[in-house]
């Protein structure tokens, strides 16, 4: 299994630059490689093996190498040999500021119990500055023997002074210590509860786990991060994901922080993967699209037109609105972080201004009020082209998802979310809901459009494992034998789809990226293998040998 650690970002081997040198000095003109295969994702030409582009990094031409190259024969010549070459994969639902501060944090992903993960933070701690607050993410408790919630106390045992922080796997809860408690400065105790959230207590007082929007208590109190630390753990997730073979990523709930950091990078020429940005309706920037437009740098490699909502939390957490109750704790049907009004509010105000929609849902009764709300606002208007979005739509009641096709939606889904899940989704949500539940051939069924993701750092940002979990509903160890609701598989050619031209048009970017066409962008990755041909399980084994953008490497395996 591939996990999230800091990657040594390869620099482009010195051959290729020999040879990009060589077209630079002719005036850095048309460029022309070619490859065994080349799979296009453009119905036009879906195979080829030769792409041409100009300097600016423009597609020129597609088809068979013998035929562009007496077209273009003072093109340079890159000779991809016997690999397969794929248009740039596209992770339709991530956080790349959040990826940085995972790279940068503890890694508590796959702790198997809490002294394995008290085990990993002591390890961490060792080379912190003396009174730093100990931040962590990934920890899981469905991984461990007791799968009940931690306690601070558990923490406190190695950690009495130093205040500690842990992001839950999925981002939905946090675990603290006391001594971070302590730092909130307000009195826990008690049964009251922030809205959309739930500070978990046992007689009254608090535990240590904060759900959904209680995290935000914890957050405030922590210091904020300096600009250079910023700076490092963003350029950190750049390098990571290039190396995976990704040049474009949906980030989902970019806030006004985030943002300004992205356009730093970009302004410098430094943002190596092109950035579709959905705005957190919490950082005012409805407003300021409103006000002033849709966003777009100059390199093309930053835009900002759509807004992320949120009405759940997640399923781990039992955080996920649920039509009944959960089957693993009677009483608890999970949480709405905002109030429908609310939500309804926000995407009339996203509508009247032109925006893209796209909104969390995770349980039947979150996608449900979702839905409900879509219908409302689109009225006569469902049938155009705006392409709303429902992110995750996990869990869905059977007869809901043909809603999707008549409102016109783009159901934005994770396959690893299934794969990692579906050890205790069972529990959660009794056999009978499991029928809707991760259900992406249902949706293809229905004809719905998938764009595919990870939702990283909740997931790992590879996109190997996306196609690996798609195509065989099994996780990296070939489990379960035969796929977890096998039904539901995509073959490999629609998990491709879903990560190249299904994502470009989920997010209004297809006539920029996510095929291998004439006018189009050249971001390719070039693979060892041809991920439409290997055996499903060996999909996460195929190796990224390079990753474009515009037409030039951003990164090259060693």
């Amino acid at each position: 299994m591939r996990r999230i650690v800091s990657a040594s970002f390869a620099p482009v081997s010195a051959g290729l630059l020999l040879a990009l040198s060589a077209s630079a000095a002719a005036g850095d003109g048309e460029r022309l490689l070619t490859a065994a295969r080349i799979h296009t994702s453009d119905a036009g030409m879906p195979v080829a093996t030769a792409v041409v582009w100009d300097a600016d990094g423009r597609i020129l031409a597609v088809g068979e190498a013998a035929e562009l190259a007496a077209r273009h024969p003072d093109a340079e010549r890159i000779d991809a040999g016997d690999a397969t070459v794929v248009p740039g994969l596209i992770d339709a639902h991530a956080h790349l500021v959040g990826l940085g501060h995972a790279l940068m944090q503890a890694d508590l992903v796959g702790a198997r119990s809490t002294d394995e993960v008290v085990e990993r933070l002591q390890a961490f701690a060792r080379d912190l500055p003396a009174g730093a607050w100990l931040m962590g993410r990934g920890w899981d408790q469905n991984l461990w023997p007791d799968t009940a919630f931690p306690t601070a106390a558990v923490l406190d045992a190695a950690f009495p002074d130093r205040p500690v922080v842990l992001e839950r796997i999925d981002g939905h809860a946090t675990w603290a210590n006391s001594a971070a408690m302590r730092a909130i400065g307000r009195d826990l105790a008690g049964d009251w509860q922030p809205d959309g959230g739930l500070v978990v207590r046992e007689d009254g007082q608090p535990t240590g786990v904060f759900v959904d929007m209680a995290s935000s208590l914890v957050y405030a109190a922590a210091p904020a991060p300096d600009a250079v630390w910023q700076e490092q753990a963003f350029a950190r997730a750049l390098e990571h994901v290039a190396s995976l073979g990704l040049t474009g990523v949906h980030d989902m709930g970019t806030d006004d922080g985030g943002f300004a950091l992205m356009q730093r990078f970009a302004d410098r020429g430094a943002l190596s993967v092109r950035v579709q940005a959905y705005a957190s309706r919490g950082a005012g920037a409805i407003e300021a699209m409103c006000r002033d437009g849709a966003y777009r740098h100059p390199s093309g490699r930053l835009d900002m037109r759509g807004v992320k909502l949120m009405i759940d939390g997640a399923l781990g957490s039992r955080g996920a609105a649920l039509i009944e109750d959960y089957s693993d704790d009677p009483g608890n049907r999970g949480l709405l972080v905002q109030d429908e009004a609310g939500l309804e509010a926000a995407v009339r105000r996203a509508r009247e201004c032109g925006l893209q929609v796209a909104t969390h849902a995770i349980g039947d009764r979150g996608n449900r009020i979702v839905l409900d709300t879509y219908a409302r606002v689109l009225g006569d208007g469902a049938s155009g082209d705006h392409r709303w979005r429902i992110e995750h739509a996990q869990v869905i009641a059977p007869g809901d998802i043909a809603r999707f096709a008549g409102l016109k939606l783009v159901a934005s889904m994770q396959p690893t979310h299934a794969t990692s899940d579906m050890g205790w989704a069972g529990d959660r949500l009794g056999e009978a809901r499991l029928a809707g539940a991760y259900a992406w051939r249902s949706f293809v069924e229905a004809g719905v459009p998938l764009a595919l993701g990870s939702d990283f750092p909740v997931e790992f940002p590879d996109p190997r494992l996306g196609l690996l979990a798609a195509v065989t509903r099994q996780d990296v160890h070939g489990q379960p034998p035969g796929g977890w609701l096998p039904a539901q598989v995509l073959t490999a050619a629609e998990a491709l789809h879903g990560f190249t031209a299904g994502a470009a048009w989920s997010a209004f970017d297809e006539e920029r990226v996510g095929r291998l066409a004439p006018g189009l962008r050249a971001d390719f990755v070039v693979l060892d293998r041809d991920p439409l041909a290997v055996p499903g399980g060996e999909l996460d084994d195929i190796v990224v040998r390079s990753t474009w953008v515009d037409g030039k490497p951003v990164y090259e395996a060693n």
